[in-house]
């Protein structure tokens, strides 16, 4: 008997599929919408990436992690301006880890950007 190998885009379907299923059935299951924000994120579907971490936002207005992604999904759309608000208001929240920021391919958009210089400056001084 020959083994099926799945590939990775078959692989990240069924976890889209499997945690929209989950979220259809409980809204508000927050596990289940950072593992399907995440994987709309490494399938390319940043606007429903989007989406869904405004809505974890708005279940967890005080979690930086959650808000430092929504900056990601904002700058991989290129809306700049939303992108630095938003990363503005992660490291407000207590996020802090830079090494991870300045490598994060999601954040290239905003890199070069003089308000993401001042707004990590500032808080790296700290």
């Amino acid at each position: 008997m020959q083994k099926k190998e799945i590939s990775m885009e078959e692989d990240i379907d069924f976890e889209i599929s499997f945690y929209e299923d989950i979220i259809r059935e409980s809204p508000d299951f927050v596990n289940a919408l950072i593992l399907l924000g995440d994987a709309y994120t490494h399938k390319g579907l940043h606007q429903k990436a989007l989406e869904v971490d405004m809505h974890l936002g708005r279940l967890r207005p005080k979690d930086a992690v959650i808000h430092y992604n929504l900056s990601c999904d904002y700058a991989m759309l290129k809306d700049v301006d939303s992108a630095i608000s938003i990363l503005e208001k992660a490291i407000k929240l207590g996020y802090r880890n830079f090494r991870h920021m300045e490598k994060d391919p999601d954040l290239d958009v905003i890199r070069q950007d003089s308000r993401y210089m001042a707004l990590v400056g500032k808080f790296k001084k700290r």
